[in-house]
């Protein structure tokens, strides 16, 4: 771009010995008699639209010839064009100043005040005035990035722009698709993004909504996070939190570039993504030794058994810092969830809901002084092969006083438990020890 803007040596032009007069200076006489002209034209806005109707016939009838009129009429237009323009034009400037005289904030303020808003709240506000819009594009307005919506009308370039607005400023960024508001902690209904709710969701057809998605103007490719890597990787070195929902372009590839550059990322959550466990785990361990909240649900129900053992260490050893950890609808083993749950020593949530393979048997001896004994949540929801048993003991540990910061325990199942001894029966009555449980939670809270 900047061998556009100058003009190469080799290509000088030879001297020339002539030289231009310099263009005459306005005479003020002249301007004097455009202001009057145009002030009394302008005084004729005050007369009846009927008499300039017939005067402007008039002066059309008096024309020798149709290529006369035709002139007439397109100097008419072209003149009240360029009015309206004009008028527009000094409108806005005069509001632009009575808002900078009126308006009670510094810009300071008004900066912070702009900076609370939500990402499109705030370019609504840009968009009123001169005034706004000038403090609407300090980076600290756009520290926060939610470009969240219920249907696909977010591209790469909207996504580009907010991060370039925010510089180094950007501390969280929230992308994609989200089929309903964003749910309160702890709430176990799935965030994936389908057909069906995609319909359910909005006013439009899944014809229009089809003819949207196919439009390029309106889909996150796999390199929108891209931007975070550019400038030095500037906007990803101070990245705290990313949300990505329901972007069904990004792949591992693309989701571990994006990771790689955020090495001081605290809050990662991860919906709907065609994204390997296994291999999105590495990532985090290897890039983001900071975090402490790590919140990721498969696209795919059950059909992700990729995580490792040796992952699950690495991971441990490498982000000590973790103190909330869900990973939803995967395939995972008692023995994998062991290692994670012991290994974190500051973890407090947990949520391994509709998850495949869990029978229970990774609670056992959970509330001693390694790893497990700070567990304030722990939700088991829908995990198909829970075993009553299993449920029982960590019932009876936490009666015993095991587990003294819990607060919250949800093994609620729709197809019940598993029973014991049998791994077809299931269990949907209760015990003497949920109810026990029960009256111990409230008790303590």
């Amino acid at each position: 771009m900047d061998t556009l803007l100058h003009t190469p040596t080799s290509m000088a032009k030879r001297p020339c010995s002539f030289h231009p007069s310099p263009s005459p200076s306005p005479n003020p006489n002249m301007n004097n008699q455009l202001d009057n002209l145009l002030r009394t034209f302008l005084n004729l806005a005050d007369s009846p639209s009927l008499s300039i109707d017939h005067s402007f016939e008039h002066l059309l009838e008096s024309s020798p010839c149709d290529a006369d009129k035709s002139l007439l009429i397109d100097r008419a237009l072209k003149l009240g064009s360029l009015l309206l323009e004009a008028g527009k034009r000094s409108a806005r400037k005069r509001s632009s100043v009575h808002n900078s005289l009126t308006w009670a904030l510094p810009p300071d303020l008004t900066i912070k005040v702009l900076s609370m808003l939500d990402t499109q709240s705030l370019c609504y506000a840009a968009a009123t005035c001169s005034m706004f819009y000038k403090c609407a594009m300090d980076p600290l307005c756009y520290a926060n990035i939610d470009l969240t919506t219920v249907v696909p009308k977010v591209n790469n370039a909207v996504v580009s722009t907010m991060i370039q607005r925010a510089g180094k400023a950007l501390l969280s960024l929230k992308l994609g698709i989200v089929p309903s508001p964003i749910m309160s902690r702890g709430s176990c209904q799935p965030m994936v993004y389908g057909i069906q709710n995609a319909v359910e969701v909005s006013n439009f057809s899944w014809n229009d909504k089809k003819t949207r998605q196919g439009k390029e103007s309106s889909i996150l490719s796999r390199s929108c996070l891209n931007p975070l890597s550019g400038d030095s990787g500037a906007a990803g070195a101070v990245l705290r939190g990313l949300h990505l929902y329901n972007i069904e372009r990004i792949d591992n590839t693309s989701l571990c570039g994006a990771l790689s550059a955020c090495p001081s990322l605290l809050d990662l959550e991860i919906i709907g993504l065609h994204v390997e466990l296994r291999q999105t785990l590495v990532s985090v361990s290897m890039n983001c030794p900071l975090i402490e909240r790590l919140f990721f649900e498969s696209s795919k129900t059950g059909r992700d058994d990729s995580l490792k053992s040796p992952t699950c260490v690495e991971l441990v050893n490498n982000c000590p810092n973790l103190t909330s950890l869900a990973l939803r609808g995967f395939k995972l083993y008692d023995y994998k969830l062991r290692i994670l749950v012991k290994g974190f020593c500051k973890l407090k949530y947990v949520d391994f809901s509709t998850s495949y393979s869990i029978t229970g048997s990774f609670l056992r001896n959970l509330g001693g002084n390694i790893g497990g004994s700070l567990l304030e949540v722990m939700i088991l929801r829908d995990c198909i092969h829970l075993k009553e048993l299993e449920v029982a003991r960590l019932l009876t540990s936490v009666l015993a006083g095991d587990f003294k910061y819990l607060q919250h325990l949800d093994i609620s199942n729709r197809e019940g438990l598993a029973a014991a001894g049998d791994s077809y029966g299931r269990c949907y009555s209760s015990s003497w020890q949920y109810h026990s449980f029960e009256a111990s939670i409230r008790r303590k809270t």
